[in-house]
């Protein structure tokens, strides 16, 4: 049986990418704190998994589990939000960059070689800078302590990769959506609030005039890019995984309020510092490996949208 090892597995993403690899028939081990995440992410495979609720950056337990040798490792932990980075920027700092850094070093040192260690990066790393689409060889803007550590842990893992033979890769999200996303959470997804919004008839706050674009993807063809990406042995350096679509959030919200069939009361106000205007994947390198998406916006929103309606 294959074993997979995946951090931050309670997590948004990493709930559906377990869930997805148990249903693949895979010995699925997930550490999660918890502090994120949500066990009722997993509801759906307990008892079919190992779960550990712990920090990745208690390097002596993680250490312990390495020494399973796992055959895939997807590395998710994170301080998950930009926000949230700002204000705890050494804490970021040791979850985004230190974690993974150490469990590669732990890696080399032990001559465990997964077939892939897969680490999650964001968009975050391209910043403000003007050209789109993004392309994964294109300039980069850390502008936070978030993307600062992702770009960091990027250039790590890479490394690891091309000076100690470890099978590495890297991929960028974009603005990703779907089931299990929290919208509870300040730092949740734009559309995840929407739809609470939209269920619960409560007002939405639109920062700026809701021309700022981004590339939307459902989270089930990110879930298949990353297991596409990890069994493909060529695989290696960055990769965007998005639609390559540039859509107006005011747009997606009009698109998503007639699948809903409902009107969403929105309220304008100043943009925030910082937010990004203009957003889309250039998903060139992406297609070359093969990997088609399976959903497209459209289709995701009406999948994410019955979904939420029979959790609510």
């Amino acid at each position: 049986m294959v074993r997979v090892l995946v951090t931050g597995g309670a997590g948004f993403i990493g709930s559906n990418l377990v869930i997805s690899l148990v249903k693949e028939g895979c010995d699925v081990t997930v550490v999660d704190d918890l502090s994120m995440g949500m066990m009722k992410n997993l509801k759906d495979v307990q008892g079919k998994i190992i779960f550990y609720k712990h920090d990745v950056c208690d390097h002596v337990f993680m250490h312990r589990v390495l020494d399973a040798n796992f055959d895939y490792i997807y590395y998710l932990a994170a301080v998950a939000s930009v926000v949230d980075s700002v204000e705890r920027p050494y804490i970021t700092h040791q979850v985004n960059q230190e974690s993974v850094v150490n469990s590669l070093e732990y890696l080399r040192i032990n001559h465990y070689f997964p077939k892939k260690f897969l680490f999650i990066s964001s968009a975050a790393v391209y910043g403000n800078y003007p050209e789109l689409p993004k392309k994964e060889n294109g300039r980069v803007q850390p502008l936070t302590p978030y993307a600062v550590d992702k770009y960091a842990s990027e250039r790590f893992t890479i490394d690891y990769g091309t000076l100690y033979g470890l099978s590495t890769v890297v991929v960028r999200f974009f603005n990703v959506f779907g089931p299990r996303q929290n919208p509870s959470s300040p730092y949740s997804g734009v559309l995840s609030i929407v739809t609470k919004c939209l269920l619960k008839n409560k007002k939405f706050i639109m920062y700026g005039d809701g021309s700022q674009t981004r590339d939307f993807v459902y989270v089930d063809d990110i879930v298949r890019a990353l297991i596409f990406i990890s069994k493909k042995k060529e695989t290696c350096g960055v990769y965007n995984i998005g639609y390559g679509e540039q859509n107006k959030l005011l747009d997606v919200i009009r698109q998503y309020e007639k699948i809903a069939g409902k009107r969403l009361d929105i309220e304008f106000k100043d943009p925030r510092s910082g937010d990004i205007q203009e957003s889309m994947a250039d998903v060139t390198r992406l297609k070359k490996t093969g990997f088609v998406a399976k959903w497209g916006l459209e289709n995701g929103l009406k999948k994410y949208w019955r979904y939420s309606e029979s959790e609510f």
